[in-house]
């Protein structure tokens, strides 16, 4: 092939990859039905990769607070999609007073009578924080529509207005906001809603409610889709994350939220450790206290 012939090619692979950047709600759909990776990450390269996205988180966080930033991330996703896990993954080496994790509770009577959002308003970050949203004021376009808990006129007056809370916490209030929807197949859903029955350490995760939505997976579908096309916004973009292989979706969750986040690593002071003061007068006293059996 000449030259020319090269070239057109190239012209052509541009403007068709041009012109395949996807929507929030079409990477999703294409994510259903779409060919996983074959080979599942190792644990030896999942956790060579993730230390060293610890030290950058470590570095994030530094950064946050010398700059007094406000960080807001949403996690959302269907039932066994692994927001747990990714949200462990991310705070696991930095400080639960600067990364403050929210996982509330169904509303009490009380709260079913306030304002919508106003439950969610109290947790929303200060100066020098970052909270993460396990479920977020989007229960509301997710299961509370589809499993009955709200209106249709609740759930389109939410979409309607969610854009707007969401354009004062950016612009309003100069938050950092950040929506990851984790998407996993309906094999890998089984297979792992399948495993919290009988595994103990698993069990607590599956409740009566996940019972209830896991047949319904084609109502969360329209749900999440009437949610993107109107929650996706320039300002609050929503950024979708294939979450079949645990691993790589935690990593990949990780490296997006570095490189979406201005920062840089703040120099620290040089510490060594003082001498320790002498014992002087003091003495075992020898107390009969109860120690913990070493068992292991």
């Amino acid at each position: 092939m000449g030259k020319k012939g090269k070239s057109a090619k190239k012209e052509k692979v541009g403007k068709a990859g041009s012109s395949s950047v996807q929507t929030a709600a079409a990477a999703a759909a294409a994510a259903e039905t779409a060919e996983q990776p074959p080979r599942k990450m190792s644990s030896k390269e999942y956790y060579k990769e993730l230390e060293k996205l610890e030290a950058e988180l470590a570095h994030l966080q530094s950064w946050v607070i010398e700059k007094g930033l406000k960080v807001v991330i949403v996690f959302e996703g269907r039932d066994g999609a692994g927001k747990g896990g990714t949200i462990k993954a991310i705070t696991g080496r930095v400080s639960p007073r600067v990364f403050r994790v929210v996982a509330l509770p169904a509303p009490t009577e009380r709260e079913k009578t306030q304002m919508y959002v106003q439950r969610y308003l109290p947790h929303l970050p200060a100066a020098g924080e970052v909270v993460i949203f396990d479920r977020s004021w989007y229960n509301r376009a997710g299961v509370e529509r589809v499993m009955g808990f709200a209106s249709d006129e609740q759930v389109q007056g939410f979409l309607r207005l969610a854009p707007l809370f969401e354009k004062l916490m950016v612009d309003g209030n100069q938050i950092i906001l950040r929506k990851y929807w984790l998407e996993v197949d309906m094999d890998e859903q089984t297979r792992r809603l399948e495993a919290r029955i009988t595994d103990p350490r698993k069990q607590w995760k599956l409740s009566p409610m996940d019972l209830k939505s896991y047949s319904r997976w084609y109502d969360y579908s329209r749900a999440r889709d009437d949610m993107f096309r109107a929650t996706d916004t320039d300002w609050a973009p929503w950024f979708v994350a294939r979450s079949d292989d645990k691993k790589r979706v935690r990593l990949n969750i990780i490296k997006h939220l570095l490189g979406s986040i201005p920062y840089e690593t703040i120099k620290q002071p040089k510490i060594s450790l003082p001498k320790r003061q002498k014992p002087g007068d003091y003495e075992d006293p020898g107390l009969p206290l109860k120690y913990v059996p070493e068992v292991y």
